[in-house]
């Protein structure tokens, strides 16, 4: 459990320019706190190349935005915290602060995904409706996006078992506009999350970063109808991605918005056709799902600066195809603490991007 100043600190250093979830728990590692790594954000930025520090929330902003949260009836919950869904945090890009507005219990319970089509057709929307019905009946949470079509089918019949909402951009900012009454539902009767700043406009880039959590907090995710090309065939592949099972409801070959989850099927995704399909494949795994955590204070590694000679040999074997951490380190012959410190250096100067599965790219 976070304190007051920590979970300022936190706050602020996740909402620093160029630190992401992976970059905020290397800091945290680094500097056994958020309130060292903060310290040594302009150092480390100018070390990786940049000539200004990146931009860091003042401790008045930082306020400002948590007694936001607070007048809208929500509140951070940190990682490794009893409210934090266990299956978002085994992420290796978790985000270490989410936003949360609705009743802390749904979040601790096992999680299913039900993902299709915003121009769903009435039977698509029909079959979501009662998927998540009998599921939220059997005991699972419905996670889903808000969004029209099956999203909001799911979330309707959802409401009364548990449902949980997640926003592309914060809080303060709902969207679609046309779901706000739906949305208020969601957030009274079960929760709404988010990892944006609270007045965050949601931008194109930001629905997939979204769907990433939707599939996170899920054991599973359903597909009830997708075109070939859609949001929902993304969350789809972070699901796989992530290691969750991944379902798909057959559709007819000649609606198009069938395309995507026919497509999933075939490689490999469990058929469904009612609750107990889906039931079947998670329920074994929900029993051992148990929270993760990023230390909230710990003893730091040795934080000095590597030598311009361990510096060059990182940057050299650094290039815009990803590699694997541990290759770097194998390949430079430096420490995995000197090369972690030139990756973060790099980070925080905005020259580095980080993939996932342990992987690293200069920009």
């Amino acid at each position: 459990m976070l304190g007051p100043v920590q979970r300022r600190d936190w706050l602020r250093l996740i909402r620093t320019e160029n630190v992401g979830p992976r970059t905020f728990r290397a800091l945290i590692n680094q500097f056994g706190g958020a309130s060292a790594a903060l310290e040594a954000l302009p150092t480390l930025a100018r070390r990786g190349g940049r000539l200004m520090p990146p931009r860091t929330p003042t401790v008045e902003e930082a306020d400002a935005e948590m007694a936001q949260l607070t007048r809208l009836g929500a509140r951070l919950v940190a990682m490794g915290e009893a409210d934090y869904p266990p299956a978002l945090a085994h992420l290796d890009d978790a985000p270490p602060l989410i936003c949360v507005r609705g009743l802390p219990d749904v979040l601790r319970r096992p999680m299913v995904g039900i993902v299709g089509a915003r121009n769903a057709s009435a039977a698509g929307r029909t079959f979501a409706a009662r998927l998540a019905r009998d599921l939220a009946a059997a005991g699972w949470v419905v996670v889903s996006g808000l969004a029209r079509g099956i999203d909001a089918a799911a979330h309707e019949a959802s409401l009364a078992g548990g449902t949980v909402g997640v926003f592309a951009g914060g809080l303060a900012r709902p969207y679609p506009p046309e779901n706000l009454g739906l949305i208020e539902k969601v957030a009274e009767q079960g929760a709404v999350v988010s990892e944006m700043p609270v007045s965050w406009e949601p931008r194109a880039r930001d629905f997939p970063r979204r769907n990433r959590l939707v599939s996170g907090m899920s054991l599973g995710v359903v597909v009830v109808e997708a075109a070939e090309r859609s949001g929902s065939l993304i969350t789809a592949r972070l699901a796989a991605e992530q290691g969750r099972e991944v379902f798909a409801v057959p559709g007819s070959p000649l609606d198009p918005r069938a395309g995507g989850a026919n497509r999933l099927i075939k490689q490999g995704a469990t058929l469904v056709t009612e609750a107990d399909d889906v039931i079947s494949v998670l329920a074994p795994i929900a029993g051992r799902v148990r929270p993760d955590a990023i230390e909230a204070e710990g003893p730091p590694m040795d934080p000095a600066a590597p030598g311009e000679d361990a510096r060059a040999r990182v940057l050299e074997l650094l290039g815009p195809t990803p590699t694997f951490i541990d290759e770097l380190v194998r390949l430079s012959g430096c420490s995995a603490a000197e090369v972690q410190m030139v990756l973060l250096e790099l980070d925080l100067a905005g020259r580095l991007d980080r993939p996932g599965t342990g992987r690293v790219a200069l920009r």
